[in-house]
Order: structure tokens, then C-alpha cells, then sequence
């Protein structure tokens, strides 16, 4: 039910840019999500395409979020992975699918240094070195988004 409600709300909001939705209409546990690289970001003129699963108990625990489009940024691994509060210890059943996306997109604006885990040397880059890690991250754009 509630994987449906979601569905439902998400025809009611304005995405902006963003598209958001089951992947088919066989699965309502796979989704796709298409988040433009935001304004005055590195990612900006970019289209990141993410991939969220559903674990069969959502809301209770949090989905598993993918990216498919390769991204240079210390809080996504080169496989996809995403390093973020809300998919670990801080997800909330209150939170919605679109929330999560809404973070993501917030994400490529605002990389989380503290976070790292998956990428030190591009948080490393991000910290001591900006001019290089934003030249790097507009040319991953290019190339991959």
C-alpha cells in the first residue's frame, strides 16, 4: 500500500527536472530515477541515472540506492554506491523514495568530506586540492552524464 501512495503523490509533485518511477509496472520494488545535475553545481548540464531498490519490508528499512551513471564524488563509489546518513543510520519510515532523491540531488551539491569512506583520495582532492577536483568532476560530467 504504501509503495502505491508513493506512486500516487509523486503524479501530484512538481519533479522539476527529475523523473521518478518504478522501472515497470511488474516491480513497483525497482525504481529509476533521472536527477539533472543542479545549477552552479560541477554536475550541472548532466543527467545522473540512479537505480533504487526496495527491500520488501520498506518503509521500515531503507531502500538500496545505485547510481548507473558514472560520477566523480567522494560520497559515490566507482560501482554506484552511495554514502549518505538517510540510507544508514539515520532513514526514517517517514522519509519517501522521493525524499531520498531529493537528498541525493541536494548531495551533488553539497559533497559530505565527512562521509568518505567509499573515495578518499577524491575527498582528498576535494579538500586540498578544489580547482582540480571540480575540473575533474566537470569532465566526468561531460564524458559520462
Amino acid at each position: 500500500k504504501r509503495i502505491h501512495r508513493e506512486i500516487a503523490d509523486l503524479k501530484k509533485e512538481d519533479l522539476g527536472m527529475i523523473s521518478l518511477g518504478p522501472k515497470s509496472d511488474d516491480s513497483p520494488f525497482i525504481w529509476k530515477a533521472r536527477i539533472p545535475g543542479p545549477e552552479g553545481s560541477v554536475y550541472c548540464g548532466g543527467f545522473f541515472e540512479a537505480e533504487i531498490i526496495l527491500p520488501p519490508d520498506y518503509p521500515f528499512t531503507a531502500p538500496k540506492v545505485n547510481f548507473l551513471t558514472r560520477i566523480y564524488h567522494m560520497n559515490i563509489s566507482e560501482r554506484g554506491n552511495v554514502c549518505i546518513d538517510i540510507l544508514k543510520h539515520n532513514w526514517s519510515p517517514a522519509l519517501s523514495v522521493f525524499k531520498v532523491v531529493l537528498s541525493l540531488s541536494s548531495l551533488l551539491t553539497d559533497p559530505n568530506p565527512s562521509e568518505f569512506l567509499l573515495l578518499p583520495s577524491i575527498a582528498s582532492a576535494y579538500i586540498k586540492n578544489r580547482a582540480f577536483h571540480d575540473q575533474t568532476a566537470r569532465q566526468w560530467t561531460q564524458a559520462y552524464a
